[in-house]
């Protein structure tokens, strides 16, 4: 694959026709191409914090660079000359996980959020005439409305009165400079702020067919460049949300809690909108520089890019049930929507006949490419990579028999890999050839065998078996129908031990007094399942309790604050979830609990579950477990290629159109979190638990697919660094960070030493 050009051209044939191209963005194209993408390599490591940097943002002349980090400080850098300019101490009691500029204010006025729930404004021209270490500034605006860390802070272009904040408290809230510069400490009996615009704290769902009941911790917000009453958010579930501003309720106090405001969109991945994990949540997101599509970064997932608008392009929408559907085998798939005939695709290709003769040859060899990777025993990456070049960069160029070809020998390789999910991606191709070939043997054997890594034995059987018809003479498949049935039966025979064994140790529910450390233990047990398999054990249980365990610090108003100064004082919020409960109570160390104001009208109305939009991409070779600010984000004007941080203290480029991995970037010795790319030049700024930041520049002499930094060369092989990172995805996150949490609790480890090195690995 090293040998096949990207989708972006040559930078050679652009340079020579860039004076007399018409088209209005053919800079943009330049300046993330892909020729300046594979020689990236570290310039300059910016030197000023003292702990983690967690927030790096450009002002929108890519002049100036502002970061946030642990050591309570904002740095402005300067883009020339790389040199830091401003210090600002700000006054924060916990890290800073965000901090921007304010638009349309000469860059003079900066905004940060942090750990300790507050929103302070800054005016950077009151360091006129100041040394850097004359650094103390009082803000000009402290909002401490929050009660829950603030994760991220939205501007609108052109807009210099407001800032949106979005808080693990479950609210979005919308702070407007004009119309006052404080407000009380959250827990005041006076506040009466009326600046939440989005209520989520009863906005979460578990899965997608239940309703929304736990509190949405949000992590991550944008607001669209191109329509900026547009809003997109994401937290502690795996759906992210899009709002139109214009059809919200008006601003609201935090007195009374609201049921959730209904939504332009919901975006999640078919396969995940069913899982019901409690860690499954997202941790980015993100709009495109041209706000048609959306980015999201899931902990312990992948990346994925979907389309803002379905109705154009191939995004696919989706409701509760269609995820079991694709997995369900029926005899002929019905109707036009579920199988297209095969006349579609030929007029396809005859409108594009002229391209199919270039394109076509190349497709034929990418896909000899994958067969030989499947027959050889080769690494199914290339092979996986080959396919993904075919399916999504030519795919209008293809007829159906070749596209079909190319969707089982993927599902083939996706199986024989096994990386986090793949069983659920090989699934879809299989689904997809099936709507080609309805009697294809390859397309049921293969479904059938992903549905079996997934554990669900029974849907597997139904495929197998139809394999079989398609191909009785085949000894392996009557030899798998025989292996399935004998698991669906050991399956049954544990499933009734279990019964037995629970109904003679039966406790009646009434009187009966749970352990947090029982629930936890229960909680995890059920956890420790295959992450892509079958909750069958959790659905079949008496006793369905789910643990949330919150331990917020720094939250002003905490009455505990100056009892001691070497311990850091706040709140333990614990909830409890049983299945089938209409309703949720929220306990805390103060005993109080809420509902929303309209939970007895609701209900008494059934649950309509939304529809989503599906993945149109999956980037995959990264780790994201260990903090909760890892970013993925666009890169360039035109946003054609895709970045993430990872854990491995690496960071990833990704060509959008197709998922292929460009380059890979050692850039810190733990963790990189933040990736952010300059508005105008080929340069990208990148953060993480080094209190440096790296600058990355085209300046590599040769182009290659990995790349090192201050950290050091990386000679490590792409696969073994992507193998690394996909067993890291498939350990159990919950259950190391439960224990952890809980031991630390009881050992009162909680101090401002020991807390802000668990934050900064965590956070």
């Amino acid at each position: 694959m090293e040998n096949f050009p990207f989708h972006d051209g040559s930078i050679y044939d652009m340079l020579d026709t860039r004076h007399t191209d018409t088209r209005p963005d053919v800079n943009h194209s330049l300046q993330m191409h892909s020729s300046l993408v594979r020689r990236l390599s570290q310039e300059r490591e910016l030197e000023g914090h003292q702990g983690c940097v967690n927030a790096i943002s450009w002002n929108s002349k890519g002049s100036l660079l502002i970061s946030g980090s642990d050591d309570t400080h904002i740095n402005v850098w300067s883009y020339s000359s790389r040199k830091l300019l401003h210090s600002i101490e700000t006054g924060h009691s916990a890290n800073i996980f965000c901090t921007k500029f304010v638009p349309e204010t000469s860059d003079e006025l900066v905004v940060s959020g942090a750990g300790d729930a507050e929103v302070r404004l800054f005016n950077l021209s009151r360091f006129s005439g100041r040394g850097l270490d004359d650094n103390a500034i009082t803000p000009s605006a402290l909002y401490q409305c929050h009660t829950g860390r603030v994760k991220k802070l939205a501007v609108e272009v052109g807009n210099p009165h407001v800032v949106w904040s979005a808080s693990e408290d479950g609210t979005l809230r919308q702070h407007d400079f004009r119309q006052g510069s404080s407000c009380p400490p959250a827990g005041s009996s006076h506040q009466e702020c009326r600046n939440i615009l989005l209520d989520l704290r009863c906005g979460a769902k578990r899965s997608l067919a239940d309703p929304p009941k736990q509190t949405l911790s949000l992590k991550s917000c944008d607001i669209s460049s191109t329509r900026p009453h547009l809003l997109l958010v994401g937290g502690s579930d795996a759906f992210a949300r899009l709002y139109d501003r214009r059809m919200l309720p008006p601003l609201t106090s935090c007195q009374k809690r609201m049921s959730p405001p209904p939504c332009v969109n919901y975006f999640c991945p078919l396969h995940l909108s069913e899982h019901g994990r409690s860690s499954l949540h997202l941790t980015h997101v993100t709009f495109s520089p041209n706000g048609e599509e959306v980015l999201l970064s899931y902990s312990g997932e992948h990346v994925y890019l979907m389309d803002v608008n379905h109705a154009g392009g191939r995004a696919m929408r989706y409701t509760v049930g269609d995820a079991s559907k694709i997995m369900s085998f029926t005899p002929t798939l019905n109707g036009l929507e579920l199988q297209p005939p095969i006349h579609d695709f030929l007029q396809t290709n005859i409108r594009v006949r002229g391209e199919v003769a270039t394109g076509l040859g190349k497709c034929r060899m990418l896909v000899e490419i994958a067969r030989n990777s499947l027959e050889e025993g080769k690494h199914p990456y290339y092979g996986i990579e080959a396919c993904n070049e075919v399916l999504e960069g030519h795919l209008s160029g293809i007829g159906p028999m070749l596209r079909h070809e190319c969707l089982c020998i993927r599902a083939a390789l996706l199986l024989k890999r096994k990386w986090k999910n793949d069983a659920q991606m090989a699934i879809r191709d299989c689904y997809n050839a099936r709507r080609i070939d309805s009697s294809s043997f390859r397309a049921h054997l293969y479904m059938s065998e992903a549905l079996e890594q997934l554990c669900k034995y029974k849907e597997a059987l139904d495929f197998a078996i139809a394999a079989q018809c398609l191909d009785p003479s085949n000894s392996v498949m009557a030899e798998k129908v025989e292996n399935i049935k004998k698991h669906i039966a050991a399956a049954e025979t544990e499933k009734n031990n279990k019964a037995n064994d629970g109904g003679s140790r039966s406790e009646p529910r009434t009187g009966r007094v749970l352990s947090l450390s029982d629930i936890i233990y229960r909680s995890e047990a059920n956890s420790d399942a295959s992450q892509d398999g079958p909750r069958s054990e959790r659905e079949d249980s008496d006793y369905d309790e789910e643990v949330e365990v919150d331990f917020h610090t720094s939250v002003p108003g905490d009455e505990g604050r100056d009892v001691e100064a070497n311990f850091l004082h706040g709140s333990l919020n614990v909830r409890i979830h049983r299945r089938g409960d209409s309703a949720r109570e929220t306990v805390d160390a103060n005993g109080s609990s809420g509902s929303p104001s309209s939970s007895s009208q609701n209900d008494r109305i059934p649950y309509q579950p939304e529809t989503v939009i599906d993945m149109k991409q999956r980037y995959v070779g990264h780790c994201n477990v260990g903090t909760d600010i890892k970013q993925a984000s666009f890169l360039g004007q035109r946003g054609d290629y895709i970045a993430s941080g990872s854990d491995d203290g690496r960071w990833f480029i990704w060509e959008k159109q197709t998922g292929r991995l460009i380059k890979m970037l050692l850039g810190d010795e733990a963790v990189v979190n933040c990736v952010q790319c300059h508005p105008f030049d080929c340069v990208v700024a990148t953060s993480g638990i080094d209190n440096t930041i790296k600058i990355w520049t085209p300046s590599a002499s040769v182009p290659t697919i990995v790349s090192g930094g201050a950290a050091g060369p990386d000679t490590a092989d792409v696969l073994e660094a992507m193998e690394s990172n996909q067993k890291k995805l498939s350990r159990n996150r919950e259950h190391s960070l439960s224990y952890e949490l809980l031991e630390r609790f009881h050992m009162h480890e909680f101090s401002e030493g020991s807390l802000r090195p668990f934050e900064c690995a965590q956070s």
